[in-house]
């Protein structure tokens, strides 16, 4: 068990990135929500009371990557210097897949950041299209690639 987390007395902290050195990070995460087929359609035809389902989802994550530190106890607030959300029907699930692209220069990563934002754009989606179809599924929310920092670039196989 790693107890790198836990201060002198137990208890748990924040992680000192101090001493890492400052560089580019990026992360790109992905996710989908699973509707009905008359749902998507709604989407796709922007026919839903609360308006335009896609572009609140992509503001949504947004804002979420923003406020990861608020959301994510331990986690480093960070000054992102780029946020992308991008939402798009898929009917072959049918549902909506979302991804989100973040990136900052600094000590610590930013998946946390990407991870949140989808996963808010997600809750969105749902919270817009739920009087259409209230078994929605929200399922892949992963990390696709990260880089910069010293554990260096992963890509999801």
């Amino acid at each position: 068990m790693n107890l790198s987390h836990l201060d002198a007395a137990g208890r748990v902290r924040m992680v000192d990135v101090g001493d890492k050195p400052v560089t580019i990070r990026t992360a790109v995460a992905e996710g989908a929500i699973r509707m009905s087929a008359p749902a998507c359609r709604l989407v796709t035809d922007q026919a839903l009371a609360k308006g335009d389902v896609l572009a609140t989802c992509e503001v949504a994550g947004t804002m979420a990557a923003k406020r990861t530190a608020e959301l994510i106890p331990l986690c480093h607030p960070l000054g992102l210097e780029h946020v992308a959300v991008t939402a798009t029907v898929d009917e072959t699930l049918p549902g909506v897949r979302v991804r989100a692209e973040a990136r900052a220069t600094g000590r610590t990563g930013v998946e946390m950041e990407a991870l949140t934002a989808v996963a808010v754009a997600l809750l969105t989606v749902y919270d817009m299209v739920k009087s259409a179809d209230r078994a929605m599924e929200i399922e892949a929310v992963r990390l696709i690639e990260k880089t910069g920092g010293a554990s260096g670039d992963w890509r999801r196989p």
